[in-house]
């Protein structure tokens, strides 16, 4: 028999990423939420990984949504994208009612820089503000050989504070409507240096691509864009491949575009810094000031001639 959802008269939070339903960081973050027993807890997440899957929605064919216990909480496994998750969720054709916030993740692997493009932790959370929901996507700077799994659980205890303070504007009204938040907790999680107010840098990893020979060639890759360089990416192929086909897998070499340092507020700069970042983020990505400047003078000069 279907469990009927009512809201409970706590604040409620829909939480989804794109580690999948499983995932650690996940899990933790909504043992957190639950144990405070403040909130009415929802999930609403992919249920297998979809890293990397940026802002991508499913389109032409149905998503499935499966039950899922979660303690404490109304769970729903979802067969889309982060996006998919969080749109479904706040349709009210899943839950009855929309939730006051909606938390994406907590992801494993930073997002900062350009990979806040990529990352489909991102994603779950812009596709809230999307709807006019208040959100915040959560990464957590995953180091190998040096993080726990237990990690998550101090990440989402560290930022409950920033989510408490943020239900306490959402229902005084006070909360701001013109941006979402993206937060990065470094890896020494209990030993950070508190919150910094950030801006979204430009760094980058520089990946690359090797030939293989088969389907089978390949290991793991971490869920976001932060990969282990000791273990190459899956190849991940469709059924159309044929023998006569080449095929191509993502590897990384572990070189690192950095912010150049000019800017000492810059999200990746301040997390390897020790801090936990919080870092507003819109709707699009904003061209650089100066290049207005350059196509005011450029654009006049384009005409039928040159073609």
């Amino acid at each position: 028999m279907e469990t009927k959802i009512v809201p409970d008269g706590r604040p409620s939070i829909m939480v989804t990423n794109d580690d999948g339903i499983d995932a650690p960081g996940l899990r933790a973050l909504v043992q957190v939420l639950v144990s405070t027993n403040r909130y009415q807890v929802l999930v609403c997440a992919p249920d297998s990984e979809k890293s990397a899957v940026s802002h991508s929605i499913t389109w032409r064919h149905p998503l499935s949504a499966k039950k899922t216990e979660i303690d404490g909480t109304v769970a729903f496994a979802i067969s889309g994208t982060p996006a998919d998750c969080t749109s479904l969720g706040l349709s009210k054709a899943l839950f009855p009612f929309l939730p006051d916030l909606v938390i994406s993740g907590i992801n494993l692997g930073e997002n900062c820089g350009y990979h806040i493009v990529y990352s489909g932790t991102v994603g779950g959370a812009r596709e809230a503000f999307f709807c006019g929901v208040p959100s915040i996507s959560v990464s957590y700077q995953w180091i190998v050989g040096r993080s726990t799994v237990g990690d998550f659980t101090h990440a989402a205890e560290s930022i409950l504070p920033i989510i408490n303070a943020t239900i306490s504007d959402i229902k005084n009204q006070s909360y701001t409507q013109k941006c979402f938040l993206n937060i990065d907790v470094p890896f020494n999680v209990k030993e950070n240096k508190g919150y910094k107010l950030t801006k979204q840098g430009k760094s980058l990893y520089r990946a690359g691509w090797s030939k293989v020979t088969s389907n089978s060639q390949g290991g793991t890759m971490l869920s976001n864009m932060t990969m282990d360089t000791e273990s190459p990416a899956n190849v991940e192929t469709g059924s159309s491949i044929t023998s006569q086909d080449l095929l191509f897998k993502r590897e990384v070499h572990g070189n690192y575009n950095k912010d150049d340092g000019s800017d000492a507020d810059t999200d990746f700069k301040s997390l390897q810094e020790g801090y936990i970042t919080v870092t507003p983020l819109g709707a699009t990505s904003q061209a650089e000031t100066d290049s207005q400047g350059y196509f005011r003078d450029w654009l006049p000069k384009v005409t039928p001639s040159s073609l």
